[in-house]
């Protein structure tokens, strides 16, 4: 089997990835992932869903919610940041736009003066840090080597900081078996109550939400759909009634079962 996560080698991402594949391949963007699984390029896709300190991670929600796929795994790993660079010289600090603002109060107060440059992931700034002695870059302590020194250790600003990604696989794989269960809906409506319809489908029959969140539909301002995580399984009666009312609800619309799946938690 092999995997495609974001690149290049040494981000979180790929280490969650080897969880899941030997061998693994990478892109440069979530979006890229999601369609090299959607297309049938690759078995898998890992991509980051969610993250303790910053939350959801918006491009996986757009890309997943356009695409043809499944969810068969929910991987959570905790996220060690420190930083690298070749001397404490450094002017610019280069990493992914989640780990700077991870990272966001120790840079301020360490690093004030230093610019801040958003790349594609945390190894692509760990590349440029080794490219360039006036760059710092934000990764696990292990990429170091080569020139880059560990400057300083748990840089995050809490020491929880972990991230949740999903192991995404062709709609052919969609099971409904599982702890958990995402769906996608959009009800292409806008009235008063049209949310609490929403979750009294699920609260109704016991079910717990462990996120939703809203996302611009991209068809007209104001207009939005759901993303949706709740704690049972698509096998479940339950959460198959829920779903039926959920359906009426978003009739003008649509509802998209990415799958159950349950969680590995992956340390290093």
């Amino acid at each position: 089997m092999q995997a495609v996560t974001l690149g290049p080698a040494g981000t979180y991402s790929h280490r969650a990835a080897r969880a899941v594949a030997d061998e693994v391949a990478f892109r440069e963007s979530v979006s890229a992932i999601v369609d090299a699984v959607d297309t049938g390029t690759y078995d898998r896709g890992v991509v980051p869903i969610e993250n303790s300190i910053e939350g959801s991670v918006t491009e996986t929600l757009d890309a997943i919610a356009d695409a043809n796929i499944a969810v068969t795994r929910e991987i959570v790993t905790p996220i060690r940041h420190a930083l690298l660079a070749q001397s404490d010289s450094f002017s610019t600090v280069a990493s992914h736009s989640q780990a700077l603002a991870q990272c966001r109060t120790y840079l301020e107060t360490e690093y004030p003066n230093a610019t801040l440059e958003a790349v594609t992931s945390t190894a692509r700034g760990v590349e440029r840090a080794r490219e360039d002695a006036s760059v710092a870059g934000i990764g696990h302590p292990d990429n170091a080597g080569d020139g880059l020194r560990v400057l300083a250790e748990d840089i995050q600003d809490r020491s929880s900081n972990a991230t949740r990604f999903f192991v995404l696989a062709p709609a052919s794989e969609r099971s409904d078996a599982g702890g958990k269960s995402t769906v996608v809906v959009y009800p292409n409506a806008n009235y008063p109550g049209l949310l609490l319809e929403l979750l009294e489908a699920f609260a109704e029959r016991d079910i717990n939400l462990s996120r939703i969140e809203s996302r611009p539909s991209g068809n007209r301002l104001g207009d939005y759909l759901f993303h949706i995580d709740f704690e049972a399984g698509l096998y479940e009666e339950r959460a198959q009634e829920a779903l039926e009312s959920v359906d009426d609800i978003a009739s003008r619309g649509w509802v998209k079962r990415l799958g159950s799946y349950d969680t590995q938690h992956v340390l290093y």
